[in-house]
């Protein structure tokens, strides 16, 4: 006889089975699952030794469709949350994920090998902020994510190109050698367009032991005399540390204060615009999906997310231009491609992922230096 095949669109498979006495000599053989859009179970059970014969199966016990597999609703069937472009106020730029480090948990997946997306142009940059310019979007931010962004050969002329525009420029970096290779360029920048230009500093603990645990062995010591070196010279800068290790956000915050008072930096911890702390990012990690209901009920603001005033551009290795994406955490989600203008980009989006609840709505985290 032939396995039974059932097909239903599932998150998890509970298992029963129902109303099939197993008699001995009897056993289910393997439960094999294949994730397309769909999951096939297919079950067999072994009947004295040499014929096989499908087990029922109760239907009822299946979940329905899995969490985060329709844009337009739920799990449960609830209409999904979706979140329209208010106003374009900041425009991140990944310039390559190539990245001097390759981070425990990083969100993007950078190392020293990942290309995956390849290095942007000051030309891609510029055809950008001339769609601003030429749309009258508004925009006041540009921000400069990666990888390391320093890695990037054309990264200050990039910047310079959008300070010079009027932007206010935000860059996040690791401040270590790709950053100092920059030395001079950088004092050229400040000195020319001075708190316009802030650089992110990427301070995952406060203890050296910790940060070197997401970030690898020897990256304390560098990371600190780039740092520094940015406090000393007068930079504006702010710091972005993680919530990973379990301590409540008081306690980070008096942590991070004694180590910026112990080197001289001039950063008030207390202040969530001068050190974002940021949560975890899992994408496996059970959350709940957000509805339409959620605003009221968890007293959020959708206008605060994300993706309610920022996109990313990004350039996908393999392809001809760059792509706008609805957040600058998912860079690879081809349901967050919008396509290869601002103009087009400029649609709501649906909270199907993982990161959107976790990060965004739960977490209260944001990227901009604005927000």
């Amino acid at each position: 006889m032939k396995p039974l095949n059932h097909q239903f669109n599932v998150n998890k498979l509970h298992l029963r089975v129902n109303g099939v006495p197993l008699s001995n000599g009897e056993r289910v053989l393997y439960v094999h699952c294949n994730i397309i859009r769909q999951w096939a179970f297919y079950i067999h059970r072994k009947f004295e030794g040499t014929s096989y014969m499908a087990i029922g199966l109760d239907t009822s016990l299946l979940e329905r469709p899995g969490k985060f597999s329709d844009p337009a609703v739920t799990a449960k069937g609830e209409q999904r949350a979706r979140i329209g472009l208010g106003a374009l106020k900041t425009l991140w730029f990944n310039t390559g994920t190539l990245c001097n480090l390759a981070c425990t948990n990083c969100y993007i997946e950078s190392t020293p090998k990942n290309d995956r997306l390849v290095y942007l142009s000051v030309a891609e940059v510029e055809q950008y902020l001339d769609e601003i310019r030429d749309n009258s979007l508004g925009t006041k931010e540009i921000g400069i994510t990666g990888g390391e962004p320093f890695m990037n050969p054309e990264i200050i002329d990039i910047m310079e190109l959008a300070l010079a525009r009027g932007f206010r420029l935000l860059v996040l970096t690791n401040a270590m050698r790709p950053m100092m290779k920059c030395e001079k360029e950088l004092l050229r920048l400040k000195e020319a367009y001075g708190s316009a230009m802030t650089l992110r500093v990427s301070v995952d603990h406060f203890k050296k032991s910790l940060h070197e645990e997401e970030r690898g062995a020897h990256s304390w010591a560098p990371m600190m005399l780039g740092f520094e070196w940015l406090a000393r010279n007068g930079f504006q800068i702010d710091v972005a540390g993680r919530t990973r290790w379990g301590e409540n956000e008081a306690e980070l915050r008096v942590g991070f204060a004694s180590l910026f008072k112990d080197h001289g930096i001039a950063i008030d911890a207390h202040d969530n615009k001068q050190l974002v702390l940021f949560p975890e990012m899992d994408a496996e990690a059970e959350v709940p999906e957000i509805t339409v209901d959620c605003w009221d009920i968890l007293n959020v603001d959708p206008g605060d997310m994300m993706c309610a005033s920022s996109r990313m551009v990004v350039k996908h290795k393999g392809q001809d231009q760059p792509s706008v994406m609805a957040c600058t955490l998912l860079a690879y989600d081809e349901q967050f491609n919008l396509g290869n203008t601002l103009e087009g980009a400029a649609v709501p989006v649906a909270l199907n992922h993982p990161h959107c609840s976790k990060f965004c709505v739960l977490g209260g985290g944001a990227c901009s230096a604005g927000e």
